[in-house]
């Protein structure tokens, strides 16, 4: 679901940036104002979660994976305010720093999984969750629908954003310049394995967490949970039982490489010019074959960046297993270091005082 670089062309990269801009601008003043710095350890640590979720890859039919993304929870513990900038800031260090989504392709990635997916996730478990207790069982069933709802409803928006390239972005003989399928095939291809996996493990994934913090720390669940009344906000008293669930994630990554080949739509500009890589990419889409060169869109804007540590395997270790969960490691360091940062920014503009 992670769009890299020259499979969308510009002009959508730009819009998609503008609605992603439209909603950390808007995230960032209600962190400020109704949640504070005291709010961004807890952030922090969804953006962890996140992005380590995001790490273990999950087979998908057609040859490809998928993967859960982590952010219904982080809509039903910080409200979608919190969760839209927990797992930007995990999409974002994903890009700048594994390659795993474009840079131009950022917004979009941000706008479908860490917007929409925070904004839908949160609408379905205060709809289906209703006014009941923090500790009931009807919550647990709430976050699994959020969870389901959020994954499909963000792998469709990226489904259809591959799907309209073709339509609107081809050359004078119809060639396309960016992604080469059309949605009559990369919707399917997105959404059947979605809708049978990767939606089924993010609510599993939202309903096990759910069901542990209203064990462990049901406080957390008080602010998305349609009980306050006075206006208070979350202010949490102890994040041990969060980082340990982040703490185990991170022991276990090596595990998300067990998963054979590529989501769909992230296959490099090679791959359309070797007979392989061919072969996987018509297998994966409903065995219509593809262009036969590379888009030139795609061939021009996937090099735009060149992240320091490619897919998660730095160049100086050998073991693919070892390697991957050192760049776990650092991928939550980097999250503790943009934590430290928005926490100082958002203590510097309070001293400050309100705006005028």
């Amino acid at each position: 679901m992670h769009i890299p670089d020259g499979y969308l062309s510009p002009s959508t990269c730009a819009v998609l940036y503008g609605g992603s801009g439209i909603a950390w601008y808007t995230s960032l003043r209600r962190v400020r104002h109704s949640l504070n710095a005291r709010m961004v350890p807890l952030i922090a640590v969804f953006a962890a979660f996140s992005f380590l979720v995001m790490m273990f890859n999950l087979p998908l039919p057609g040859g490809t994976t998928g993967h859960a993304i982590g952010v219904s929870v982080a809509a039903i513990v910080l409200g979608p305010a919190g969760a839209i900038l927990s797992v930007s800031v995990a999409v974002a260090i994903q890009a700048l720093f594994f390659g795993d989504g474009g840079i131009l392709a950022l917004g979009a990635n941000c706008f479908n999984m860490a917007v929409v997916g925070s904004l839908f996730a949160y609408a379905s478990y205060r709809l289906v969750a209703g006014g009941a207790a923090l500790t009931s069982h009807r919550r647990v069933i709430a976050a699994a629908i959020a969870g389901y709802v959020a994954i499909n409803l963000s792998a469709l928006l990226a489904a259809i954003e591959f799907g309209i390239q073709p339509m609107f972005f081809h050359d004078t003989g119809g060639a396309p310049l960016y992604a080469p399928y059309p949605l009559r095939i990369a919707v399917p291809a997105m959404m059947i394995g979605h809708l049978a996996i990767a939606g089924v493990a993010e609510a599993v994934i939202t309903a096990g967490l759910v069901a542990y913090l209203q064990s462990s720390d049901p406080a957390l669940l008080r602010t998305t949970s349609g009980l306050v009344t006075d206006g208070s906000a979350l202010t949490p008293t102890s994040l041990r039982h969060l980082w340990i669930t982040v703490a185990l994630l991170l022991l276990l990554t090596p595990l998300g490489i067990l998963a054979a080949g590529k989501a769909w739509g992230e296959w490099s500009i090679h791959e359309f010019s070797e007979p392989r890589g061919r072969a996987r990419i018509q297998a994966a889409s409903r065995d219509e074959a593809p262009p036969a060169a590379s888009p030139a869109g795609l061939r021009r804007l996937s090099t735009i960046w060149t992240a320091p540590l490619p897919a998660y395997a730095p160049r100086f270790i050998k073991s693919a297993g070892f390697g991957y969960f050192l760049s776990a490691m650092f991928g939550v360091g980097c999250v503790l270091a943009s934590s430290l940062a928005l926490q100082a920014v958002l203590r510097g503009r309070r001293s400050l005082g309100p705006p005028q």
